[in-house]
């Protein structure tokens, strides 16, 4: 394939299943012979995996939403400067766990945060850039919340379930706002969702003239 490449994320709250998910819409991609480039945010290049420590680590101490929204740009615009952009312009696709629309669900939904303030630094930096498709993995933050049982917990899995249903809000007013996210049910079984995905790439494919 010439030209450049296609950007896709995969979006989902705590305990959707989105590692298992991205593994079959990778496998989707290759299978159509595209080369695909894996990533995820926070992180992706070492700097940025030395933010998200930061991000996710629990402290005594409490984080300032603004210094936590600062530090996840921070993260964004290294991986996009060093990882994202450079392989979307040798036309490898770059699938990425979270971008953006992860960015308005937490820090906007999740903590409560003015949006406005979101896209001043989305604007500044990211530019124009946007995922090509964005599948969302929604589920109810109670079920999701048993499926993390006897898990051990970062500091925004440990927020309650009023913030992570603040979090589907945002994400779900997100999906009816823009026609790039697709939302797929996470509730049946693995293999179920799985197939979902798969589907929900293929007609991507076969949109973009990728695949007949």
């Amino acid at each position: 394939m010439t030209g450049r490449g296609r950007f896709i994320t995969l979006e989902g709250s705590e305990g959707v299943g989105k590692t298992s998910n991205l593994d079959a819409l990778i496998e989707t991609l290759r299978a159509a012979g595209i080369e695909v480039l894996k990533t995820r945010e926070p992180g992706g290049t070492p700097l940025a995996e030395e933010i998200r420590g930061l991000l996710l680590a629990n402290r005594s101490e409490a984080v300032d939403p603004i210094a936590e929204l600062l530090l996840v740009f921070a993260a964004r615009a290294q991986h996009l400067a060093t990882v994202i952009e450079p392989a979307l312009a040798t036309g490898t696709w770059v699938v990425s766990d979270r971008f953006t629309d992860a960015t308005y669900a937490y820090q906007g939904g999740g903590r409560g945060g003015d949006e406005r303030r979101i896209a001043v630094l989305e604007q500044m930096v990211q530019g124009e850039l946007q995922p090509d498709l964005t599948l969302y993995l929604d589920l109810d933050p109670a079920i999701a919340a048993k499926r993390m049982t006897g898990r051990e917990r970062d500091r925004f899995e440990r927020e309650d379930r009023v913030f992570f249903e603040r979090v589907r809000a945002a994400y779900l007013a997100r999906a009816a706002a823009f026609s790039r996210i697709r939302v797929i049910d996470a509730s049946p079984s693995l293999d179920a969702v799985q197939r979902s995905v798969r589907d929900c790439v293929s007609r991507f494919l076969r949109e973009c003239g990728a695949i007949e």
